[in-house]
């Protein structure tokens, strides 16, 4: 399937991307989520992604939720979850990576770890868990993202709160640094039910302690304005919904933060995208990168391939030399925005 699908790369020269001082074939990257056990990394690429992100990978194997945890909900082209990140733990996906390092002699695509806490870790040792996960995968990964704000996980969101993201990002460089991947660009991955003075708070702190990115934004436990009938949706239950549903308020928090940071910290775009105008309107809204998850589940294995091609097209329309000369093209003639109602969910104050 892998030489067949190599044809489906990304080619363009003018979606050649630069971010995190890295360089991508294409601004589209598959988010973490599809392939939580770095199990096809290079298939993935192969369809037409400029970089994959895998995970969400734990300290320690878990089996996740009870099953069923994955639910369609095609009115609305969406998905709800509640994995509850199932996974093998993080020395078997780095003792995976390494074998894929060895054999692998030709990079094809960027690659990111995302590693969150292990379910049955106390809050009090989270930063010790994420360090574990990073020293395991640090020496494998192109960047690294701390996901804090999965719903699947209890307790897991409340580590978006500033005082305790601090010692996370502590740990996690000192295990990167011990791993010989001291200049490691490190990322934090939000929820959209932030309330916006906490979205504030997590810019403000990325670039206090100089994190490389953040990753705008993980699924919503919100509802609202679904085509779903009501008695379906409530069947399905609890989880972190994702697709359409989701843009408006995903591209409110990349915008949000592209006022807070400007182009000091790299902003990755997710949620909600689903077309190749979806991409190009992050990148005017200041995302280096954009991922893509739910579009790729009901577009099938194609449909990367076919969003570059159409991108490609779109951006030489706008008259650019790169998709790179985009980014942030729009949020640099808007003014600061309001203070908005986040959305349905939980408000996470400083502090926790």
């Amino acid at each position: 399937m892998r030489l067949a699908a190599g044809r489906l790369r990304p080619r363009d020269p003018v979606l050649r991307t630069h971010a995190l001082g890295l360089e991508l074939a294409s601004p589209l990257v598959l988010a973490a989520g599809f392939d939580k056990e770095a199990a096809h990394v290079d298939d993935l690429l192969a369809l037409g992604f400029g970089g994959v992100e895998v995970g969400t990978i734990t300290a320690q194997a878990q089996p996740g939720n009870p099953r069923p945890r994955l639910f369609r909900l095609p009115a609305d082209r969406a998905l709800v979850n509640r994995m509850g990140f199932n996974n093998a733990g993080a020395a078997a996906a780095a003792a995976r990576l390494a074998r894929r390092a060895a054999k692998t002699r030709r990079r094809s695509g960027i690659l990111g770890v995302n590693i969150g806490k292990t379910k049955v870790a106390e809050a009090q040792d989270a930063a010790a868990d994420y360090g574990a996960s990073a020293r395991a995968l640090a020496p494998y990964a192109d960047y690294l993202v701390l996901n804090v704000s999965s719903p699947n996980t209890p307790g897991l969101r409340d580590l978006q709160a500033v005082d305790r993201l601090r010692p996370l990002v502590a740990s996690v460089r000192e295990a990167a640094a011990a791993a010989g991947r001291a200049e490691l660009p490190l990322l934090v991955k939000i929820a959209p039910d932030l309330a916006d003075d906490d979205v504030d708070a997590v810019a403000d702190l990325a670039l206090e302690l100089g994190l490389a990115g953040i990753i705008a934004t993980n699924t919503t436990i919100g509802r609202d304005g679904l085509r779903t009938p009501a008695a379906e949706v409530e069947r399905v239950g609890a989880g972190g919904l994702s697709g359409p549903p989701l843009a408006d308020r995903s591209l409110a928090v990349l915008r949000r933060l592209r006022t807070r940071v400007g182009d000091r910290v790299t902003l990755v775009s997710a949620g909600g995208v689903g077309s190749a105008a979806d991409v190009l309107e992050r990148v005017r809204a200041g995302a280096a990168i954009v991922q893509v998850y739910t579009a790729f589940v009901y577009g099938g294995p194609r449909w990367p391939s076919r969003c570059n091609r159409e991108l490609a097209r779109l951006v030489r329309e706008a008259g650019a030399p790169s998709i790179d000369a985009l980014v942030g093209t729009a949020a640099s003639s808007r003014r600061p925005p309001e203070r908005a109602a986040p959305a349905q969910g939980t408000e996470l104050r400083r502090g926790g």
